[in-house]
């Protein structure tokens, strides 16, 4: 098996050296994780290994990454578990790796919170693409408005969601995804058009798109099975409708008041 890769000079909880960005690979084929950190070394990343699921823990509690290409198939510990327990720590972007292609697998790196997925075998240099694209959706957008409606409010400086005041547990692609709905309310897209503003790619699995509204339903509804706020357009795509939402609201406050 693999050993982890051992970066020098670095201490421990230290990230990259000043302005490169820090990527941990994580897959036990010693080939993949070669190839796969050689061109993201040479896009200018920082970039750690580990070959299994404790060695990219422990790698992480060390020198915690701005990303990581994680590997769905490990040994003893799936990236899956990986997954949860990295995000249990702190909020990390992550890319999964699948040999498989069973959309059910796929689909569950993205239930677990991945921010994208790549099928083996892939092309390196849309790989570093996908990485690129995932760490330019966590810069902060200094210049974008905060936006306020049907009690969530969206910080795009400082990556920060709240639902009447309480802050909401969002991925880069769920903050991303609400974040436009809230900038656009009322207007139909269909999924190719979110993948295309909200991912910016002009390809994809579209599957990414629907578990992601799925579970970005689970956090600001109050009823996911029956959606209020990002509703279904049949045949079309999905709708954030906040004018439903403070109806209801209004609704509530004068039934309230009745009779004073």
């Amino acid at each position: 098996m693999q050993q982890p890769y051992e970066s020098p000079g670095a201490g421990p909880a230290q990230r990259g050296s000043a302005g490169t960005t820090r990527v941990l690979v994580v897959d036990d084929d010693p080939t993949v994780a070669e190839v796969v950190s050689g061109y993201l070394d040479r896009a200018g990343y920082d970039v750690d290994r580990a070959g299994d699921g404790p060695s990219a823990l422990a790698r992480a509690a060390a020198h915690w990454p701005d990303l990581v290409v994680l590997d769905l198939m490990l040994p003893g510990m799936d990236g899956l578990e990986v997954c949860r327990r990295m995000r249990g720590h702190g909020p990390v972007p992550v890319i999964m790796l699948t040999a498989r292609g069973d959309e059910d697998d796929r689909i569950l790196g993205l239930e677990v919170g991945a921010d994208d997925y790549v099928t083996k075998p892939f092309s390196p240099r849309e790989l570093v693409l996908r990485v690129e694209s995932v760490l330019r959706r966590t810069r902060p957008a200094i210049a974008a408005r905060v936006v306020h409606t049907a009690g969530l409010t969206v910080d795009p400086a400082a990556r920060r969601a709240t639902k009447n005041g309480t802050e909401l547990a969002l991925t880069i692609r769920e903050f991303d995804l609400l974040a436009f709905f809230l900038r656009n309310p009322g207007h139909a897209y269909s999924r190719e058009e979110l993948m295309r503003e909200v991912w910016g790619w002009d390809f994809g699995d579209l599957s990414t798109v629907t578990v992601h509204v799925r579970r970005l339903r689970g956090k600001v509804e109050d009823d996911p099975a029956s959606p209020r706020l990002i509703q279904t357009v049949w045949g079309v795509g999905y709708r954030f409708e906040a004018a439903a939402a403070e109806t209801d609201a209004d609704t509530s406050t004068d039934t309230s008041t009745e009779g004073r």
